[in-house]
């Protein structure tokens, strides 16, 4: 798999740019345009004069595009400054601006070329180092054109080119330039007969509030910002159902949907508004399994890697478990009824699978029917028939009681049979064997015991975990072990397996460290909640507010940077999410838009200072909020007639 911890992505999906530091796309790594999965493109070298600019500077300026800097001396006698500058703005959507600047005192006559080519592979192809040769090109217009069978390519240049020639796919200029005069050159990268590309987050009706922070902490305010960008970048439609918008999981490596993945970034992303949520349910709602069968009522999904200690897991169970928890929460911060009517059967489906697939036992096995009974699955599980019973009640469906009296016979088994008795005061065991015996390592899926979901009046749902074993967890995941100084390890660094690169053994994942930052704020433990917080901001910084899937877990230390690991998606949809969860957390704010109210419970010592979000949607209207360095809450906008609760 080629590495992508130092690439530039430019993501405005179904369109993908990615490119090295240097700027030049070299055909080799990931280096090219995409579209759909497909590489449209894999090489486009610059040369002035036989020679390649000197790359000075590479920055993302926007989710979608980035801004590669160049320089070229073309009389070296002359001295040591540049002749030539040589812009290059290159975007998701399959264009290349590339501007040429005379810095030299005399008129400059500048024979260019840019030398073209592409593999037209796919994504897949590329990952697992399959690619093939770059393809023969013939000239067609004012650029050139590739094809193989089932798919075909063009790249067009305006202004057209002096010369091209297909055989050494070469395009080629003689620019005239005077002292401080300027050229560009604009390529346009294209599947054949395709129109061009229309992201569903540039369109003005993309589902995303445009929220905003500002406060004490100067780190807020970009994270939240490349948040909102990298989240509408990720969009993508339901090609059958264009109204419906759902999230890719991440760039580059997972650019379509991803069950579980889109579901719990649409969780996350709740306070933006509501018709995210509403579009990945739809769209999820169509791929339910019907019945009769084991599997009738289930959302399908791949299994997923759990590294060394367990198997693989199904992102299915979780799917379905996330599907009706998202519903009963989407009411909440104000889903329309007419909405809520169309999708309440498929949530009633994905209950209906629980309770079913339990039957007369106490935990649920992941996978079905032989699997561990894992950790997290009995977390999704439980806060699946809490909010599900909440939902059914709403609507006066049936099922609501005995999912209730499962989920209690479901807390009182757990907090003996997987709780593990140690000298440190005890830990949830990672899973149970089928054959009953526990698996004791400690691991960042521990955290999802803490998140519980929302209920009615800003009340969360109880948890699996009594008062004392919370506490004991609390204490785990802010100890040294787990708390890497960046955020949550993946396994604790005490452990056999612990890999700090390990994708399940041992790196932060972004995702997890932001819901053990909320449920332990939300459960009473707010320094372990701020130190989580601080180094996930901190580690932010060092990836310029655009934070990756995941990352090392090397312990920080005085002078260190988090190391990126080389195959995580950056941006990632649960990475951007997980900011608008961590932020909305600390500003407390839960609402009730059926009860027409929204509570505030921000944490008492606010650890980011003041601090100010806008933009948020509650019950469908803008929603403002400002914290005080007190750790007072007061709300600044809101819909007409929401209160404030108690």
């Amino acid at each position: 798999m080629p590495a992508a911890h130092n690439a530039l992505i430019c993501v405005a999906l179904p369109g993908l740019a990615v490119s090295s530091e240097l700027g030049q796309l070299s055909g080799r790594g990931l280096d090219g345009f995409y579209r759909g999965g497909r590489r449209l493109l894999s090489r486009c070298q610059v040369r002035v004069a036989g020679r390649e600019p000197l790359a000075v500077q590479a920055r993302m300026t926007a989710a979608d595009s980035a801004r590669f800097v160049g320089t070229l001396r073309l009389s070296p006698a002359a001295g040591p400054d540049p002749d030539v500058v040589v812009e290059r703005t290159r975007c998701a959507d399959g264009t290349e601006r590339i501007t040429f600047r005379n810095a030299a005192l005399r008129p400059l006559r500048l024979p260019v070329e840019v030398a073209l080519g592409t593999d037209l592979a796919e994504l897949g192809a590329i990952a697992s180092g399959a690619a093939g040769p770059e393809l023969p090109a013939t000239v067609r217009d004012s650029g050139l054109r590739w094809t193989t069978p089932g798919a075909a390519a063009c790249v067009t240049a305006d202004p057209p080119p002096a010369d091209a020639l297909a055989s050494a796919g070469l395009l080629r200029w003689e620019l005239d330039l005077p002292p401080s005069g300027t050229a560009v050159v604009e390529l346009r990268v294209r599947a054949d007969g395709a129109a061009p590309l229309r992201a569903v987050g540039h369109a003005a009706t993309h589902p995303l509030a445009p929220a905003r922070a500002a406060g004490d902490d100067p780190r807020v305010a970009p994270l939240l910002e490349t948040a909102v960008a990298d989240l509408q970048a990720l969009l993508l439609r339901d090609p059958a159902h264009p109204s419906d918008t759902y999230l890719a999981a991440g760039a580059p490596w997972r650019c379509g949907m991803a069950p579980a993945d889109a579901l719990a970034a649409a969780r996350m992303a709740l306070p933006l508004g509501t018709r995210l949520a509403a579009g990945t349910l739809r769209a999820l709602a169509r791929t339910q399994l019907p019945g009769p069968g084991p599997r009738s009522g289930m959302i399908p999904g791949p299994r997923r890697d759990a590294g060394p200690l367990l198997p693989p897991g199904c992102t299915g169970t979780e799917a379905t478990l996330l599907f009706p928890v998202l519903l009963a929460e989407a009411r909440r911060w104000g889903l329309p009824e007419q909405e809520m009517q169309e999708l309440l059967p498929a949530a009633e489906r994905c209950l209906t699978w629980l309770r079913t697939t339990v039957g007369d036992g106490t935990y649920l096995p992941d996978p079905q029917p032989a699997g561990p009974a894992r950790c997290e699955t009995q977390a999704h599980a439980h806060r699946a028939a809490l909010l599900g019973a909440d939902l059914l009640d709403a609507y006066a469906r049936p099922g609501a009681t005995e999912l209730r009296e499962w989920a209690a016979a479901l807390r009182s088994a757990f907090r003996t049979g997987f709780w593990i008795d140690d000298p440190g005061g005890g830990r949830p065991a990672a899973a149970l064997a089928p054959d009953g015996r526990p698996v004791p390592h400690l691991g960042s899926a521990a955290v999802h015991l803490l998140d519980t979901g929302l209920l009615g009046s800003g009340r969360l749902a109880p948890g699996l975990l009594d008062k004392v074993q919370t506490e004991h967890l609390a204490r785990l995941l802010g100890g040294p072990a787990m708390d890497a100084g960046w955020g949550l390890r993946g396994l604790g660094s005490k452990e056999a397996a612990y890999n700090p690169f390990g994708h399940r053994t041992g790196a932060v994942r972004v995702h997890e460290s932001a819901l053990a930052v909320a449920g332990l704020a939300a459960a009473g433990y707010e320094r372990e909640a701020a130190g989580l917080l601080q180094g996930l901001l901190e580690a932010a910084a060092h990836f310029d507010h655009r934070l990756p899937e995941m990352f090392g877990g090397e312990q920080r230390s005085v002078g260190k940077a988090p190391l990126p690991h080389p195959a995580a998606c950056r941006p990632a949809a649960t990475a951007a999410a997980s900011v608008i969860l961590m932020l909305t957390a600390i500003a407390g704010v839960r609402p009730d838009a059926p009860a027409g109210t929204v509570t505030l419970r921000p944490v008492s010592g606010a650890p980011l200072g003041e601090l100010g979000l806008t933009g948020l949607r509650v019950a469908g209207a803008p929603f403002a909020v400002r914290i005080s360095r007190l750790g007072l809450a007061m709300v600044e906008e809101a819909a007409a007639g929401l209160q404030l609760g108690v």
